[in-house]
């Protein structure tokens, strides 16, 4: 936990907050943080900035806070990835707010199992915890939003150009001339599920305006074509 995160329900007053939980936990057991120790915090959705411990007891952590700091930028993409098996799941949403995703769109495809969409890790506050692990691993306060579609063509056709806008729009396929790392510019990544998608998919996102893209010579996991397509999406702009 590299940040503490704070809501709004833990404000005592408009500059001191009460902590109790697996923050405080966190804050005695894993910062062994003393009285005047000073710990970096950050509002849920909002400012980040420094929490000065004013009062430590078994049960609970009162910090003075002072916050002066904006978020983190956002990432420069939006990520589609069509919906990954459940245990992929967790660590997916925990990369997408490590790396400052501002929307993530979980789509349907022909390999992706019915099954996963009746995930217990779909449900709001599941969703929420996974990303709020991340949140604090990168030291950041704002959530990705998360936008299901379990329905492939209507997704694609309804809403992906009104999605692309102006902006780019990159498809990962194996085998295609074009890097993503040679791209530059905010825009979109789709991500297929394991095994990629089929011909049809891939023809009609770009249809809709998608460009075919390589992320590597190599076929990659979900979770590992995520964090490549966010990396080399960064770095080139």
């Amino acid at each position: 936990m590299n940040i503490i995160l704070l809501a709004p329900e833990d404000w005592l007053d408009e500059n001191t907050v009460c902590l109790d939980g697996h923050r405080h936990a966190h804050i005695r057991g894993v910062l062994k943080a003393g009285m005047g120790d000073a710990l970096r915090v950050g509002l849920l959705g909002g400012l980040r900035g420094c929490g000065t411990v004013i009062e430590l007891s078994d049960e609970h952590t009162h910090l003075q806070v002072e916050l002066v700091d904006p978020p983190l930028p956002r990432h420069p993409c939006g990520l589609i990835l069509a919906l990954p098996r459940p245990k992929m799941l967790r660590r997916v949403f925990r990369t997408a707010a490590e790396m400052g995703v501002a929307h993530l769109y979980l789509i349907n495809s022909v390999r992706v199992e019915k099954s996963y969409w009746q995930s217990p890790l779909l449900q709001p506050d599941r969703v929420d915890a996974a990303l709020t692990a991340g949140l604090e691993r990168a030291g950041d306060t704002v959530l990705p939003q998360v936008h299901l579609h379990p329905r492939f063509k209507p997704f694609i056709e309804d809403q992906l150009p009104g999605l692309i806008g102006s902006s780019a729009c990159w498809i990962a396929h194996p085998g295609a001339p074009e890097a993503l790392a040679a791209q530059s510019g905010e825009g979109l990544i789709i991500l297929g599920p394991e095994g990629g998608f089929v011909s049809y998919e891939i023809e009609l996102a770009q249809s809709m305006g998608a460009q075919p893209v390589r992320l590597s010579d190599r076929i990659l996991s979900v979770d590992t074509a995520v964090t490549a397509a966010l990396s080399q999406s960064a770095i080139s702009n």
